[in-house]
């Protein structure tokens, strides 16, 4: 009941102008932003703001959302495991792009097969299981055109070597994954752990082309 009540408060004065993303009312949006210091953090506000946008269209809105702030560098910690039923953040850290999205800031994506690009929009989080990378999580992309090809493409949740501060040490990024949104080996037990089972992943990027066609971010 406490997660429906701020939500509702949170979607309250939501507009649309044509073609361009809902625009929340800013002084209601930006005091759970600013009261979990989010900038702080370096989470973009345009990136926060969009996810809760996004996730009043999902079937089950989650009280976990995660967001991986594309936006940034991946030498920063862009990786944002929010719980706003508690108005808590659960984790902050570093997450990997895809090969051919671009060197430290992802700038081409795609929902092709094949492309070793990151897929921007909004992600359901389903089970976990063990694979290659260890235990992983798997991804329903929920956006046709943007990331519905997730299981085709197997893009999961996990952990990796290459995602780490001595990698950003030899090469000045993080290495590469070939699309998945792989984070460092050590806390990706802990993450999935928070975040399987329906609580929802989006992947953002200020790219004009998924801003405007998003049915997610669109009236």
């Amino acid at each position: 009941m406490k997660q429906i009540a701020l939500l509702t408060l949170l979607c309250c004065g939501l507009v649309t102008h044509g073609h361009t993303p809902l625009k929340p009312r800013t002084a209601t949006w930006s005091s759970l932003y600013d009261q979990l210091r989010l900038s702080k953090v370096g989470l973009s506000r345009l990136a926060f703001e969009y996810a809760l946008v996004g996730i009043e269209r999902m079937e089950k809105r989650p009280a976990v959302i995660s967001i991986a702030d594309m936006s940034q560098p991946s030498t920063n910690k862009r990786l944002y495991v929010i719980d706003l039923e508690k108005q808590k953040l659960l984790f902050n850290t570093y997450v990997a792009h895809g090969r051919n999205s671009g060197d430290r800031v992802p700038r081409h994506f795609s929902n092709e097969v094949s492309s070793n690009r990151s897929s921007l929009g909004f992600y359901k989080t389903m089970g976990a299981y063990r694979g290659k990378h260890g235990l992983s999580l798997k991804l329903k992309g929920l956006e046709p055109g943007f990331n519905n090809n997730a299981f085709d493409r197997t893009i999961v949740f996990h952990g990796a070597d290459y995602v780490s501060e001595d990698t950003i040490r030899l090469r000045g990024r993080l290495g590469w994954s070939q699309g998945c949104p792989a984070v460092p080996n050590a806390i990706c037990t802990p993450i999935i752990n928070a975040i399987q089972g329906g609580t929802c992943l989006f992947i953002y990027s200020p790219d004009p082309t998924y801003l405007k066609g998003s049915s997610f971010l669109r009236g």
